[in-house]
């Protein structure tokens, strides 16, 4: 294994180019960083106010159907380790246009986390006196939060500018931090404060099973183990991809999901039967806006509060930092298929790709606009990155029945099987999300078509060389299954109209979701635009200056 810390003098790309400095822990600790985010802050707060203790149940069900999606990825980040490589998997496996779309959903996703860590950031600060003007009462940024916040933008976007070698140093010494506060947090209040009642005292899962599952989309859970993509990212950066994209995606959603089950076990035992004996929807205790912190106050351990609200700086900060480096990784991968301008591919002496730091940064400072709390924007990332990462099994599929014979440094046991339940597991995922959720969702999608389908046309008039095949042929499910979405969701009990009853809208997603995926296989490229396609990206790959 060779660690980031060396220095990076063979296997590294010409002057201009993306430089492949970062070892196994630097790609692990990528993943482990944007896992272990603003989510743990709040997360367990917020799922046990929807599901009660039966929130355990939705963070369980939440890492299994994470673990299914980082299954499918680490053996396509394997088979291709290329720069945001979660926007490139349908372009290989569907052609132009399902390769434009799935890359917006990506760069979607990742844009838009690093405001929501800043969110975080400044909510927990509100803790002091000399922040408190930074909010309003309903926790939505005044002017001089919103100032804050684009400055805070503003310090992601410079450190990146120094390179992914400094990047690597910054964030493992932060996500050695992140990691060990939540563990420190989980060992002091189980020791301190563990009270077994908690758990039936006032119904295990009050809200049922309907609260289970709205709570893995709706509260965090997802959002906060959401992640492990960012080695694939990173993986044209990557010092030896093959070996250590597996590894590292496996491994940090491993990590991830321990700790979060953990720290939801602890902090619903830890909680004063006060706080909750009007019920869990009307869980409530002084200094719940920071809620581990607020906590570690009112059983009595200040001192932890301390290290906790100091914490809620450290972790967000490390995530949106990492963050904001997967932005500007994921519109170079769309400039190199072509989707976006060229300018979006250039490089400068450091290997950066500056201007798509540059566009993260104006997007950040947009999302705070619109979005203007934590709560606010969580539902949103969580069904934008569902739906980049629905597009790893569909490729999965194609590539199995099409690329035999591909190098696959990890092969996924029963992976026929497992992708199309992968799938499955996505859309179950996005779905709960709510109804109120996904047509906002559906109306940034139609942002993004217009945008990049209007630089595709613009590539296509001017005979631009790189202008992307847009395969109508063998992206044609797309359109029904975006549409179909959103009609179940409209139609369905998580928001809309309440036509499908609970468990039917599982039936009828899970059965939809099989004919799109196998409707996908069947129609997607052939074996031999797929391999042009691979070729393509490996020759366009090569320095921009």
């Amino acid at each position: 294994m060779v660690s980031v810390e060396k220095a990076a003098t063979e296997d590294m790309t010409p002057s201009g180019g993306l430089r492949r400095d970062v070892g196994l822990i630097g790609l692990m600790w990528a993943s482990v960083g944007s896992i272990i985010g603003s989510g743990w802050l709040y997360g367990a707060h917020d799922a046990v106010m929807q599901a009660g203790p039966s929130a355990i149940i939705s963070w369980v069900i939440g890492a299994v159907a994470i673990v299914l999606l980082a299954l499918v990825h680490a053996e396509l980040g394997g088979m291709f380790p290329v720069a945001g490589g979660t926007a490139r998997y349908p372009h290989y496996a569907f052609g132009g246009l399902a390769g434009m779309s799935f890359g917006w959903f990506s760069w979607l996703q990742a844009a838009t986390v690093a405001p929501i860590e800043v969110e975080a950031m400044i909510g927990y600060a509100g803790h002091w006196k000399w922040a408190t003007h930074f909010l309003h009462a309903d926790k939505t940024l005044t002017p001089s939060g919103l100032l804050v916040a684009i400055v805070l933008m503003a310090l992601f976007v410079g450190v990146n500018f120094f390179g992914v070698r400094v990047l690597a140093h910054t964030n493992s010494a932060a996500t050695w931090w992140k990691i060990a506060v939540p563990l420190a947090a989980i060992f002091i209040m189980a020791v301190s404060n563990f009270h077994p009642a908690n758990f039936h005292s006032e119904g295990f899962a009050p809200m049922g099973a309907k609260g289970v599952l709205a709570a893995i989309s709706t509260s965090g859970i997802i959002f906060a183990l959401l992640g492990f993509e960012q080695a694939i990212q990173l993986a044209g950066e990557s010092r030896n991809p093959k070996r250590d994209l597996p590894r590292a995606t496996l491994g940090s959603v491993a990590i991830g999901a321990v700790i979060y089950v953990l720290l939801q076990v602890v902090f619903i035992a830890a909680l004063p039967h006060s706080s909750f004996a009007h019920g869990w929807a009307h869980l409530v205790y002084q200094g719940d806006t920071g809620p581990w912190a607020g906590l570690a106050t009112v059983v009595g351990l200040g001192w932890l509060a301390v290290v906790l609200y100091l914490d809620a700086i450290i972790s967000p900060g490390g995530t949106g930092l990492i963050y904001t480096t997967a932005t500007s990784r994921v519109s170079y991968g769309l400039a190199k298929n072509g989707y976006a301008p060229k300018i979006f591919a250039k490089t400068d002496a450091r290997g950066v790709p500056w201007f798509g730091l540059v566009m993260s940064f104006v997007t950040g400072v947009i999302c705070f606009l619109p979005f203007p709390s934590w709560h606010q924007l969580v539902g949103f990332i969580t069904s934008a990155s569902v739906l980049m990462y629905a597009g790893a099994p569909l490729a999965y599929g194609v590539f199995a029945d099409k690329l035999p014979r591909h190098e696959r440094p990890y092969r996924l046991p029963g992976g026929k099987l497992l992708s199309p339940v992968a799938f499955v597991v996505a859309n179950l995922i996005i779905y709960w999300s709510g109804w109120g959720t996904l047509w906002r969702l559906g109306l940034a999608i139609v942002l993004g078509y217009l945008l990049l389908g209007g630089y595709a046309l613009y590539a296509h008039n001017k005979n631009l060389p790189d202008a992307p095949r847009l395969d109508f042929r063998a992206a044609q499910w797309l359109p029904v299954y975006l549409l179909g979405m959103g009609l179940i969701s409209w139609q369905g009990s998580f928001g809309g109209q309440g036509h499908i009853a609970l468990w039917w809208d599982i039936v009828v997603i899970a059965v939809f979701s099989v004919v799109i995926y196998y409707w996908a296989k069947a129609t997607s490229s052939t074996t031999e635009d797929i391999e042009r396609s691979i070729d393509e990206v490996v020759v366009t790959d090569a320095p921009a200056h």
